[in-house]
C-alpha cells in the first residue's frame, strides 16, 4: 500500500471519510433545524474540523477514553456514537444520550469510550489528570485523549494538569484543536508562541504540531503520543491547526475576521483533501463517493425523523440525576 496512508487500510480509509463526511452533514442538518426553531439553545459547529476529530479518534481503540469540548459533536461521531441517539439529544427528547438533559454542549456516551463536553474552555482539560490517573491506578490498558482549543492553553488549569500529568507520566493525549480564535480572539493576540506546542518543553514532555486538515498528519501524530502513552512514556501535547468555518456560535456576528480568510481555509477542506488523495490513489471512485454522500444523506434524515418521533421527558423526572 502506499506508504502515504500509513497503516490504514483502503477500508478503513473509506470508513474515516464516511465519519468526517457524517459529522459534517450531522452539523449543516443541526443548524437548519435551530433556524426552524426545532432545537434551542445555542450551539458550536466545528464545520471545517473534521480532520482532528476523525484522526485522533482513529488512533484509539473503542476502549480508550476522550473528553470532549463545547464544540464536540465530531467528536462524539468520530468515537462511535449513534448519529439518532445525538439528533435525540439536540431535540431535548427522553430518548438521547443524556435523556435530553444535555444537548449541544454536554453530551456524553460512556459506551463508546467519550466521558462527556462541557461548556467550561479547558474544562475537561484537568479531568484528563484525573481519569489518567484512574487508569494507572486500576492498571489498565487505556489512554485518554483531551479535546480542547486554543484558548484553553491560557487557562490555569491547563498548566495544573500538564505539569501533574508529566510528574506521574499519566497516560494522557492533550489534544489542542488551534481553530485560531478564541471566541473572536485571534491566537495571534492571545500567545506569543507560533506554536502552542512548544508549551510541552515546559513540562518536560513531547510536543508537535500538524496540519489539523490533514487527516493522515493527525492520525499518524496521534498514534505516536498513544503509543508513548500506553507503553508507560507519560503524555504528548498535540497541536492540530485547523479552523472552523462557521462562527463562534449562533449568536456570532463574526466581524473579527475577513470573508477572505474564511473562504482561503474553506479551499484547504479536509474532507475534499482526503478524497482528492484517494481519487488519484485509486483507492476510490468517483461512484464510491456519491455512494458515501447518499448513504450520509439517508443516515441523517432517519436521525432527525427519529428525533421528531422520540417522547418529550416527563416533567415528573426533573430531579433524576440531580440528586444522590
Amino acid at each position: 500500500m502506499n506508504q502515504s496512508f500509513a497503516d490504514l487500510s483502503p477500508e478503513r480509509l473509506r470508513a474515516l471519510l464516511h465519519q468526517m463526511m457524517l459529522i459534517r452533514a450531522f452539523e449543516e442538518a443541526a443548524e437548519q433545524l435551530y433556524l426552524q426553531g426545532l432545537i434551542h439553545g445555542t450551539m458550536h459547529l466545528s464545520v471545517g474540523q473534521e480532520a482532528s476529530a476523525v484522526g485522533a479518534c482513529a488512533a484509539l481503540r473503542p476502549t480508550d477514553y476522550i473528553l470532549s469540548t463545547h464544540r464536540g459533536h465530531g467528536h462524539c461521531i468520530a468515537k462511535g456514537a449513534r448519529v439518532d441517539l445525538m439528533m435525540a439529544e439536540f431535540f431535548g427528547k427522553e430518548t438521547g444520550y443524556c435523556r435530553g438533559r444535555g444537548g449541544s454542549m454536554h453530551m456524553a456516551d460512556v459506551d463508546t469510550g467519550n466521558l462527556g463536553a462541557n461548556g467550561i474552555v479547558a474544562g475537561g482539560v484537568p479531568m484528563a489528570a484525573g481519569v489518567g490517573l484512574s487508569i494507572r491506578m486500576q492498571q489498565q490498558d487505556r489512554v485518554v485523549l483531551v479535546f480542547f482549543g486554543d484558548g484553553a492553553t491560557n487557562e490555569g488549569a491547563f498548566h495544573e494538569s500538564l505539569n501533574l500529568a508529566a510528574i506521574w507520566n499519566l497516560p494522557v493525549i492533550y489534544f489542542c484543536e488551534n481553530n485560531q480564535y478564541a471566541m473572536s480572539m485571534a491566537i495571534a493576540r492571545a500567545s506569543k508562541v507560533e506554536k502552542l506546542s512548544d508549551r510541552a518543553c515546559a513540562y518536560g514532555i513531547p510536543g508537535v504540531t500538524v496540519d489539523g486538515n490533514d487527516l493522515l498528519a493527525v492520525y499518524c501524530a496521534t498514534k505516536e503520543a498513544v503509543e508513548r502513552a500506553r507503553s508507560g512514556g507519560g503524555p504528548t501535547l498535540i497541536e492540530a491547526q485547523t479552523y472552523r468555518w462557521k462562527g463562534h456560535s449562533k449568536s456570532d456576528k463574526q466581524r473579527y475576521r475577513t470573508k477572505e480568510e474564511v473562504k482561503a481555509w474553506q479551499e484547504r477542506d479536509p474532507i475534499a483533501r482526503l478524497a482528492q488523495k484517494m481519487l488519484e490513489a485509486s483507492l476510490l471512485t468517483e461512484a464510491d463517493l456519491q455512494h458515501l454522500q447518499a448513504r450520509v444523506d439517508e443516515e441523517i434524515a432517519a436521525a432527525v425523523a427519529f428525533a421528531k418521533a422520540s417522547p418529550e421527558p416527563d416533567p415528573a423526572t426533573i430531579f433524576e440525576g440531580v440528586y444522590a
